[in-house]
């Protein structure tokens, strides 16, 4: 049965898409049968995995409005161990298509349970919002990780998120936890970097990660060419700082590590 990560912060431009790809594409190169749900309107991270992005008629979007289900869409790419569920631009309207549907915070979490046995891992892209597309994610998830960019106002709008997480908690999924907070875009050249990190340590103590993601213009590239980081420069500083947060995620779930 699939453990399921949500990977969601309101913010735009934290590397939540970029997390959401080359987490998933690490895990998958360990061996661990890997879906990415894209469930950004954006598509990035199904464009990033190398699937095209003119899918329309199976794509997320279908799923969620009941027209397809999710067994349906998945597609392979180009690792062994890793599929893709796509997203697709008209998901922008899901959220006024569904706004009269009865239990529509769960269509997410109805349309991943026939296919939780098919895969070790399920990972979700959330848009960066906290409309009903994250509500169904934070919902159908087993955990949510939290992505923090190493500038300023990081922690600005994480308040609003945590607030998020526990109105779910509250009413729609009580086993959410906090898989992590990550932390990206680390220049270690720059002393704001430094007092990010200890301000979101301080803050959330324990629940950070470890691993924490460098600035790279490798792993920016990497999006362009439809590639994960490991296959489009595995010896990349953003490869090995995701090779080590998949080990990370993988160890705290006693899985076998690479």
């Amino acid at each position: 049965m699939a453990r399921i990560i949500a990977i969601a912060n309101q913010k735009g431009g934290v590397g939540k898409t970029t997390t959401a790809i080359n987490l998933a594409a690490c895990i998958a190169a360990a061996e661990h049968k890997t879906l990415l749900v894209d469930t950004d309107p954006q598509a990035n991270a199904t464009s990033g995995s190398g699937i095209e992005n003119e899918l329309e008629g199976d794509t997320m979007y279908e799923c969620i409005i009941g027209a397809r289900v999710a067994s349906d869409v998945i597609l392979q790419t180009q690792m062994p161990f890793f599929s893709i569920i796509p997203s697709h631009i008209n998901l922008v309207g899901v959220e006024v298509e569904l706004v009269q549907a009865e239990n529509r915070e769960y269509k997410m979490k109805e349309l991943l349970g026939p296919v939780k046995n098919r895969f070790e891992y399920i990972i979700i892209d959330c848009p960066p919002s906290l409309g009903l597309l994250t509500l169904n994610a934070l919902t159908a998830a087993d955990s949510v990780l939290i992505p923090v960019q190493c500038e300023y106002y990081a922690l600005e709008g994480l308040s609003k998120l945590l607030n998020t997480i526990n109105i779910v908690k509250k009413h729609y999924n009580p086993a959410l936890d906090i898989e992590g907070v990550l932390l990206t875009m680390y220049d270690s050249h720059l002393r704001l970097s430094k007092q990010i990190v200890d301000e979101v340590q301080k803050y959330f103590g324990s629940k950070v990660f470890t691993t924490i993601i460098a600035r790279n213009v490798r792993l920016s590239e990497a999006p362009s060419f439809g590639q994960p980081i490991i296959l489009y420069d595995a010896v990349s500083t953003g490869a090995q700082n995701y090779m080590k947060l998949a080990n990370e995620i993988l160890t705290n779930h006693h899985k076998t590590v690479v």
